[in-house]
């Protein structure tokens, strides 16, 4: 298996500029901590068991599973924001779930999207939410704005 099941993850979010749309996604990147990394993108379910840690330095190139939200512009004075959500179920036996969001606009309804997202998904397994944790970015754009939020997921 060339990634073992994540046994631990942690919110980070950032934002950046630049002069194209991918040197603005990196600084967003540099910004919320996980550049320098080859992010593999993942789909929304946080493994049972899966606990929260507070965000670490990752290797240089080592891959990493993550669930991220990403808005960029260039469009000067626009509010762009990306917001990620994990909910974390009452049975700790069962896997969470991880909403990704973003929009042209505050992070504030961003928030709530997700939010509500989250709980739309519990509520189709019919399971219990226990909490839920979100993490946002919004950036005004200077020249190329990039908003990202991330759910790194880890070993």
């Amino acid at each position: 298996m060339l990634i073992k099941t994540p046994t631990k993850f942690f919110l980070v979010s950032g934002t950046g500029e630049g002069n194209t749309s991918l040197t603005a996604f990196d600084d967003a990147l540099l910004n919320a901590g996980i550049a320098n990394t080859n992010l593999l993108k993942v789909t929304s379910i946080l493994p049972p068991h899966c606990r929260e840690i507070k965000p670490i330095k990752l290797p240089f190139g080592a891959l990493v599973p993550v669930v991220y939200a990403l808005k960029i512009s260039s469009t000067r004075d626009e509010l762009i924001s990306a917001t990620v959500g994990v909910g974390i179920p009452a049975n700790k036996n069962k896997p969470g779930l991880i909403m990704e969001y973003s929009c042209r606009g505050s992070k504030k309804e961003a928030q709530r999207i997700v939010g509500e997202m989250i709980e739309e998904g519990f509520s189709n397994r019919e399971e219990k939410l226990k909490e839920i944790k979100i993490v946002s970015a919004e950036c005004r754009v200077k020249r190329t704005g990039a908003s990202c939020a991330a759910v790194v997921l880890w070993r």
